[in-house]
């Protein structure tokens, strides 16, 4: 029984040193080590490129998003003068003469601005 057993073993090593010493593997083995370590085109260079196309795409898709926004508010806004007129207003604190603005900003999750227009000629 102990002999069968030291005859695989032996059997077992002769297999291993044949494809240790085969130059095909050693070939195979040689150049896929070097295209995962030695290459200018890793496998880890390749990686981190893959990473950084994810991110730039995200940013990409980010602001597609934005410029889709973008125009869509351009073209509310210049649809008509009532909007041209409320965006002067409350972006860029415009008035008539006759009026005074107050500005109210309610903290919290969503921060509204809303713009309060008085007319100071009117007469009580």
């Amino acid at each position: 029984m102990h002999y069968v057993r030291l005859l695989y073993l032996y059997a077992m090593n002769q297999t291993f040193k044949k494809w240790i010493t085969n130059k095909y593997i050693i070939a195979v083995v040689v150049f896929v080590v070097f295209m995962i370590f030695g290459d200018k085109n890793n496998v880890i260079d390749q990686y981190e490129l893959h990473k950084q196309y994810r991110k730039v795409k995200t940013e990409h898709d980010y602001y597609i998003n934005q410029i889709a926004k973008a125009k869509q508010d351009y073209n509310e806004l210049f649809s008509n003068d009532k909007n041209l007129e409320k965006f002067a207003r409350e972006k860029y604190m415009m008035k008539r003469d006759n009026e005074d603005v107050f500005v109210i900003v309610k903290k919290g999750k969503d921060e509204k601005v809303k713009t309060v227009f008085e007319d100071t000629t009117s007469e009580e």
